[in-house]
């Protein structure tokens, strides 16, 4: 496992957050998204949302953690966006009432793939769900592309699974299927008694 660590993000980490994006989204969704919508995606335009997002986020409970790799160098490998389940966590047709509250909405999970399989994700998911239990959310919910086995085996080894909702994103006239896992945030450890 690599040296590494999270931490939340600050302003000047959107710029590399938007790369990661862009660069983690033409590797892992090549064959799941459209290459000319791929090719056009706008670095600086994601770097705005990102700014917003970790300069100005919605409530104390939307978070951006992003992973640090330590070598010689320290560098940004991935990072992860969080907050308070809305609108945007519903399935097609499903009342606004369907997630209760208590449900955080993880938004982004991504590793650039060069950096993968060194325990940046995992330590992203661990950071995060420290969080979560302190905001007091007791269930976690996440939209993943139904083509990306990656993500869907990484969430599922960490106790995610489907809940029955799915949707279509429009994609420049493609529908692209998605399905919703969830999982319970799991209560605080105990340490065992001597």
């Amino acid at each position: 496992m690599a040296a590494g660590y999270v931490r939340p993000a600050r302003p000047e980490d959107v710029a590399e957050i938007a790369r990661i994006q862009l660069a983690t989204w033409r590797v892992a969704y090549r064959r799941i998204l459209p290459r000319h919508v791929l090719d056009n995606l706008d670095e600086a335009y994601l770097a705005r949302r990102w700014s917003a997002a970790v300069q100005e986020p919605p409530s104390g409970a939307h978070r951006v953690l992003v992973a640090v790799e330590q070598a010689a160098q320290s560098y940004l490998v991935g990072f992860a966006a969080s907050g308070p389940a809305d609108a945007e966590a519903l399935a097609p047709g499903e009342p606004a009432d369907a997630i209760a509250s208590g449900v955080v909405a993880v938004t982004d999970l991504l590793v650039e793939p060069r950096w993968g399989r060194r325990g940046h994700g995992s330590r992203l998911l661990a950071a995060a769900v420290e969080h979560w239990r302190t905001d007091g959310f007791t269930r976690a919910v996440a939209w993943t592309f139904d083509a990306d086995a990656a993500t869907r085996a990484f969430l599922g080894s960490t106790g995610w699974e489907p809940d029955g909702a799915t949707r279509a994103l429009d994609v420049d006239d493609m529908l692209v299927p998605q399905l919703r896992l969830h999982v319970a945030v799991p209560e605080e450890s105990v340490p065992a008694q001597r």
